[in-house]
């Protein structure tokens, strides 16, 4: 199992959550945790790319139906470190625009 973190916006986003949700975008975070690789790789990670003009490679994300949350994540692979950039909604691609800021903010050195 890989370590979980998140960036303290990420812990900020989680808490403006509603708590019914919330418990179930943390179950799905510890699911994915077992193993967050690409699926290319045997792992639950959906990889991103370039989307809408928001160059996320190297990023993740995990996907809840129904709820409209989107979870978007990097990996420490030597250290087995899944940190947590965004936990927020998917409406007009905010969590990937917002993946994008701090990608910039922090230079993807999480």
């Amino acid at each position: 199992m890989w370590t979980i973190k998140f960036i303290p916006e990420a812990i900020k986003d989680l808490k403006k959550i509603d708590n019914s949700i919330k418990h179930q975008v943390l179950v799905g975070i510890n699911k994915v945790s077992k193993n967050p690789l690409p699926k290319t790789e045997g792992g639950y990670g959906n990889p991103l790319g370039n989307i809408r003009g928001n160059d996320l490679a190297g990023f993740f994300k995990i996907k809840y139906r129904g709820i409209g949350i989107r979870v978007v994540y990097i990996l420490r692979r030597n250290e087995k470190e899944m940190i947590i950039v965004v936990t927020s909604a998917r409406a007009n691609n905010k969590s990937y625009k917002e993946a994008q800021k701090r990608k910039f903010k922090y230079k993807t050195d999480f």
